[in-house]
């Protein structure tokens, strides 16, 4: 009843649904399904709060100095080892410990870009990293998907190539930061094959690989360079694919992620360093202390890419949160997870480097909880100053679960902060002065021309919220949000077009894709 009630509704009030897209996602003409601006950037127009002082942030960062100069942290890779000794690093014969002197960190930290382009197979989508500029992603590495129809179930090569339709289909979605959800049907050694070329295919943003295992990353950045239609030299100047690197907190770098730091440096590739520090679990039980053990992995992370090759592109990843300490589950967008993603953006930039933070929640399903959590992060991401944020739509249940409902309410929320975060217009016609003149005391402003020029695009109009009174709603069925999204998710899918690709370009990754499937893809062990 309520889905008839809705279809019902959007069949007869087209101008809620807009025009459609174009395929490359533009939304320049033609009719939309949805309302949404064309494809953006939006850009923090107000001062990034600020947590703790220069003082206390400064204790944090020479704190992080002494826990990498006394304790130091283990790199689990005899290479990366070699070349920090060979750098001045303190590397015991026989040990997997690295000790680092201050001035050696933060000498390596210094030559890595305060900004730069992350390039798109479609340049109108090429995202700016750095300054003021924000790129919100979809949920990424969920092991799960789930909807109202078929609830959760494992990933599948179905519902990830459907969440790459409805990452390209919003504008408000920047970039794919890793597999919304893991296909888990797809065997492991090859399914990085499938998932990134589906990327580059179904896709026309930017996008992510996986550091895990060399071969994956050799194997990812050449097809990301395919995509691209670019020479080796070509691509080594121009940053194109984004790999996330996490630490194994505490003080840890493994070997799949050291080797990945080294073959995206080495092209000059993206790296974010994100510790995963659960403030109570493998981080102290302060949020101070969780901030020093964040901030000392991010730092020798940083340093040593830059160590591989100087001014490779880097970015300072934040994602310290807070566990249950009831049940030890992790929990986000509390209040400890605001603050130390506030602080987190006061340690980039006193690094002088772009700040990743994530949009995220725990909660089971699209309810009360998962809105209060979700906002409650992009709050602090933005506010914390984050450039790229992570996981800011579909993300459900710690991370375990993408949702597709998810997803559409988390667009709307993307899309109203983007609004937030567009500067008031004070110009003489927006001041309205001529208009206020005609009304005088006691009238309205329905009518005026001033409105009637303005109304159709005068505020922002949402997806999901549900304007009407109550007796029209409770007409309808009553539909709550979590109805409306589960239609207007199929609806997108329909909606999606596939962007253009060279005949040529899909020939090569096609013929790179089964050469590497026929020599058995990457291996499954590490």
């Amino acid at each position: 009843m309520v889905d008839a009630a809705l279809e019902t509704k959007a069949a007869a009030n087209p101008a809620r649904r807009g025009r459609r897209r174009h395929a490359n996602g533009s939304g320049a003409t033609g009719p939309e399904l949805f309302p949404q601006k064309a494809f953006r950037q939006p850009r923090n127009i107000y001062k990034p709060l600020e947590a703790v002082s220069a003082d206390e942030l400064e204790s944090i960062h020479q704190s992080s100095l002494t826990v990498l100069k006394e304790i130091g942290i283990d790199f689990l890779h005899d290479e990366a080892r070699a070349m920090l000794k060979t750098a001045g690093a303190d590397v015991a014969p026989n040990s997997e410990r690295v000790r680092f002197d201050p001035v050696l960190v933060e000498e390596l930290v210094s030559k890595a870009p305060a900004e730069f382009t992350v390039h798109a197979r479609n340049s109108a989508h090429n995202l700016k990293i750095g300054g003021d500029y924000i790129a919100f992603s979809c949920v990424a590495s969920a092991p799960n998907a789930q909807d109202r129809d078929s609830g959760r179930r494992p990933g599948n090569q179905q519902d990830y190539r459907n969440f790459l339709k409805l990452a390209q289909f919003f504008n408000i979605i920047h970039c794919v930061m890793g597999y919304p959800v893991e296909p888990v049907d797809i065997h492991a050694s090859v399914r990085h094959l499938d998932c990134v070329s589906d990327m580059v295919r179904m896709t026309d943003k930017v996008f992510h690989i996986y550091s895990l295992g060399k071969e994956r990353n050799l194997d990812g950045l050449e097809i990301t360079r395919i995509g691209m239609g670019l020479s080796n030299e070509e691509f080594r100047r121009t940053p194109s694919v984004v790999s996330i690197i996490n630490t194994s907190s505490p003080l840890r770098l493994d070997t799949p992620m050291l080797q990945g730091l080294i073959e995206m440096a080495n092209a000059g590739q993206v790296s974010v360093i994100t510790p995963f520090t659960l403030s109570g679990a493998m981080a102290p039980v302060t949020v101070a202390g969780a901030l020093v053990l964040q901030n000392a992995e991010a730092l020798a992370g940083l340093a040593f890419t830059q160590l591989v090759k100087p001014g490779a592109p880097v970015i300072y990843g934040g994602f310290t949160s807070n566990v249950d300490m009831k049940s030890g589950s992790p929990a986000f967008g509390t209040p400890e997870y605001v603050k130390a993603a506030l602080v987190g953006g006061q340690l980039a930039r006193r690094y002088e480097l772009p700040y990743r933070s994530s949009g995220v929640c725990a909660a089971n399903t699209v309810d009360y909880q998962a809105a209060l959590e979700t906002t409650l992060s992009e709050w602090g991401a933005i506010n914390g100053g984050g450039n790229l944020i992570k996981h800011a739509a579909g993300w459900l249940e710690g991370g375990l679960s993408a949702g597709f409902e998810k997803f559409i309410a988390d667009v709307d929320l993307l899309q109203m902060l983007a609004e937030y975060l567009t500067p008031l217009d004070v110009s003489p016609e927006a001041l309205a002065i001529d208009a206020i003149r005609d009304v005088g005391p006691g009238g309205h402003f329905f009518g005026t021309q001033h409105t009637q020029d303005r109304y159709k695009d005068a505020f922002y109009a949402p997806i999901l919220s549900d304007w009407r009174n109550y007796e029209t709603w409770a007409e309808a069925g009553s539909p709550t949000a979590y109805d409306k999204a589960n239609i207007l998710y199929k609806k997108a899918l329909e909606a999606y077009q596939s962007p253009s690709l060279d005949p040529a370009i899909g020939e090569e990754l096609d013929a790179f894709v089964a050469k590497r499937k026929e020599e058995g893809g990457a291996p499954t062990d590490f």
